[in-house]
Parts: C-alpha cells; sequence; structure tokens
C-alpha cells in the first residue's frame, strides 16, 4: 500500500516526469497536486489534478488501475464533482494524494496517455456546492470601509474581534474562473433624489480566498478549534463582485443583498491544506489591547495560510493594442485577522450543519498599506483616488470590457513554490 503521510507527498526533493512541473515557476509541481473538475468528451465533469501544464484524468487512471487506494476512495474518484470525495475526510484524502504523487513521481514517463494539455480542456465548478457564506474578516479592509461610511465614531463595529463576521451568500451565481460577468441592475439612490432602477454604477471587485469543507458535522453537533482545519478540504481564489451603489442603498438593517448575490467567481484548482502544510503560520495577530478571544475560538495550531496574492486589470483597450495588465495591488492571505479554522468553529457553533463542498469566503484580502488594499472601494477611496491606467484612462470603479485577474502563491524556505492558479472575469454590459 502506497505511504500516506502528509510528509511525503511535500518533499522538496521530489520531481515529476512531467517537465513543466520542475520548472520551478509552475504554479503546480508535484508538491501541489491540486484537485479540480474537467468536462469530459461526453460533456459530463471528470476530476483532474494538475501537475505542470497538463492535467490527470484520475478516472482513467482509477479505470487503468494504477492509483493504489482503498474501493470507497476509487468510486469516489470516478465521480462528476468531488463532493463524495471530500466528504470521506483525510485518511481518503492522504491516500489518493500519495498514490497521484506516486504515479507521477520520477524520471520516466508512466501511462503519460491518462494525461491533458491543460490548454485543451475547459474547467468546471470543482463541487456542487450547497451553501456559501462570505466572512469579513480582514481588519485593515474592515477598518477602512468603516472610516469612510462611519468618519466620526469607531470603524470597527463592537463585536468585530469577538467573533468573525459573515453573511449568507448566494450558491447559484458561483461560477469558475474565466466565466464572463454582466453588469447588474439595482435599486440605487441618487444624493439629490428618490431611489431610481439602474444598471449599477460603482461595480467592484472583491480580492478574497474561500475553502471547501471536507467532512461537515451533524446537525447539533459542532466542529471544535482543534479539529477545523481537518475538517478543511482546500482553498481557491474567489472575487466576490460588489455593486457598491446597490449596497450603499440596501445594507441597512440585515447587510448584503442583491450587491452581492449576482455574480462571484472562483478558481477552478483546489489547493489541498496538506499542500499548504509548508505555508502554516501561527496567529491570527492580535493588537495590543484587543480582547481576548473566547476559548472555542482560540487557535490550538498553525491555521494561519501565508499565502501571497496579488490584482491585475487591463481594459478591452490595453488588450487590444498588447499593453500589460496593470497590478492594482499585492497582500497576503495571513493578513486575515480570523483564520478559515476560526470561520468553521464559529458557524458550526450554533449546531449548524455543514456539508461536503459547502464555501466558506475569507472577506476582502487587505493590509495596512495602500497597495495592499483589495478592492476599488479602497483603492480609489471611495472614488476620490482614481486608478490611472496605462491606456490613459482612470478607474474609480470598473468599466465595461474590463478584465480583472486574481494570482496567488506560495513561497517559504525550504518548500518548493506552489501556486493557486488565477481568477479572472470580463466586465459586460448591463442587459
Amino acid at each position: 500500500m502506497t505511504d500516506c503521510s502528509m510528509e511525503g507527498t511535500i518533499d522538496s526533493a521530489r520531481r515529476s516526469w512531467v517537465d513543466t512541473a520542475n520548472d520551478g515557476m509552475s504554479d503546480f509541481p508535484i508538491q501541489n497536486l491540486p484537485w479540480g473538475v474537467f468536462r469530459g468528451s461526453d460533456g459530463v465533469g471528470r476530476i483532474g489534478v494538475a501537475i505542470g501544464d497538463r492535467v490527470l484524468d484520475v478516472r482513467a487512471a482509477v479505470e487503468a488501475q494504477v492509483l493504489d487506494v482503498p474501493p470507497e476512495t476509487a468510486c469516489s474518484l470516478c465521480a462528476g464533482t468531488l463532493n463524495a470525495f471530500m466528504g470521506q475526510g483525510q485518511a481518503s484524502w492522504r491516500a489518493a494524494r500519495a498514490a497521484v504523487a506516486m504515479l507521477l513521481d520520477g524520471e520516466s514517463p508512466v501511462r503519460p496517455e491518462l494525461l491533458h494539455d491543460m490548454s485543451d480542456i475547459e474547467m468546471l465548478l470543482p463541487a456542487a456546492i450547497g451553501d456559501y457564506t462570505d466572512f469579513y474578516a480582514a481588519r485593515c479592509h474592515a477598518t477602512n470601509v468603516g472610516r469612510m461610511f462611519r468618519p466620526d465614531g469607531d470603524p470597527l463595529l463592537p463585536n468585530y474581534l469577538h467573533l468573525p463576521v459573515g453573511y449568507h451568500g448566494r450558491v447559484s451565481s458561483i461560477v469558475v474562473s474565466g466565466t464572463d460577468i454582466v453588469r447588474p441592475h439595482g435599486q440605487l439612490k441618487p444624493e439629490d433624489g428618490p431611489p431610481v432602477f439602474s444598471a449599477c454604477k460603482l461595480l467592484d471587485h472583491e480580492l478574497e480566498f474561500a475553502t471547501f469543507v471536507g467532512t461537515g458535522n451533524e446537525m447539533g453537533t459542532r466542529i471544535a478549534i482543534a479539529d477545523a482545519m481537518d475538517s478543511l478540504f482546500g482553498i481557491v481564489i474567489l472575487n466576490d463582485w460588489s455593486a457598491r451603489d446597490v449596497q450603499k442603498w440596501e445594507y441597512q438593517p440585515l447587510g448584503p443583498f442583491n450587491a452581492k448575490n449576482f455574480a462571484s467567481s472562483i478558481s477552478p484548482w483546489i489547493v489541498t491544506m496538506d499542500a499548504l502544510a509548508p505555508f502554516r503560520v501561527s496567529g491570527p495577530k492580535r493588537e495590543s489591547g484587543d480582547p481576548e478571544v473566547l476559548d472555542y475560538l482560540k487557535p490550538v495550531t498553525d491555521d494561519v495560510l501565508d499565502v501571497q496574492c496579488a490584482v491585475h486589470l487591463s481594459s478591452a483597450t490595453m488588450r487590444a493594442n498588447g499593453v500589460e495588465a496593470l497590478q492594482l495591488s499585492q497582500g497576503t492571505l495571513a493578513d486575515l485577522t480570523w483564520t478559515f479554522s476560526q470561520m468553521l468553529a464559529h458557524h458550526t457553533s450554533t449546531g449548524c450543519p455543514m456539508r461536503p463542498g459547502d464555501l466558506l469566503g475569507s472577506g476582502t484580502i487587505s493590509g495596512p498599506q495602500k497597495s495592499a488594499r483589495g478592492c476599488m472601494l479602497e483603492l480609489s477611496w471611495r472614488g476620490t483616488e482614481p486608478v490611472e491606467l496605462p491606456d490613459g484612462t482612470e478607474r474609480k470603479f470598473l468599466l465595461d470590457g474590463d478584465e480583472l485577474t486574481i494570482t496567488a502563491w506560495c513561497e517559504s524556505p525550504g518548500a518548493i513554490r506552489i501556486g493557486l492558479g488565477s481568477c479572472s472575469g470580463i466586465i459586460q454590459p448591463a442587459v
């Protein structure tokens, strides 16, 4: 039976017979092996694993009997989504990861016919997402927004440092990277008149990450903070597109609604918690004078993920003229005030049941520097400081034809660099 320890799969000395996985620049070396779903020739989803610029057809590998995994794991890997596999838990995840690494390890090609060129396949959503909750977990973002809208008071609301604040989002509008985003309509409130129904004028992106729940919990039970990371399958990039003018008018008293329900994009490859092990650190940071968190939210393992991220914007004119996209910001997931494990522990603290494939978003990732602000609302400071583009235009918020791309990667001494790929979308006119 294959060695299913986590340590062996992240060994920095391992190399793959897929050459592009070994160049030091690929997001997907053998130490990563993220999971995704692509469209098969029959139109149905097939589970795949990214390696370099190729994708392993996992179902084909199971049918060829070249993956040394338990029968129940093999069965789940032949499904059209990752939900069943996610629900089997860490032992199954590690067995499959180790078996895939064994198949792709070494200098001599083993069954190369099981691989597809990444450029030749269409990626789908990796799971049938049952529920989606988006949090508000970056202190710098919450502080910036609070200063804009409550300049005379405390920018942080009284509960912010005591619990991870979140809201329930809309699953039906979560789309995979590369899907066009249609500018939404909504009810807007001009400063000098009654509400009107019109196309959104203040369309924004939000640089986020999200985690997929793995094993979940039964209704009436809780997931303890000590067990939370082991209950999470992995992470993706998330762009929670936002209609700021709709949001401004509707958000009180119950928070985001139509301003957030029209589109959320995620990257197609789920990077597992085992692959992220070399990039886990202690925390999150608390400032002097912050209240102590309650026991059920106190971290007991290294749950902070040091994942670097960057946002790039290109206008239609820039793309037509071959002008390189402009980097808007760069940040790190480590800037979160609340970790994914704390989010999960808090979410289930009431006995709320979580199911395999449920999605938890981080909220906008923003750091202390202006260059680390994760949305146009902050970058342009509510439109008062427009961003200049290389084509001579400026942006307070996103315009039709703009393409927004988020990339993410992890680097640490002694570890092989891994990436999450990218999450992108082009804004199309309102209809």
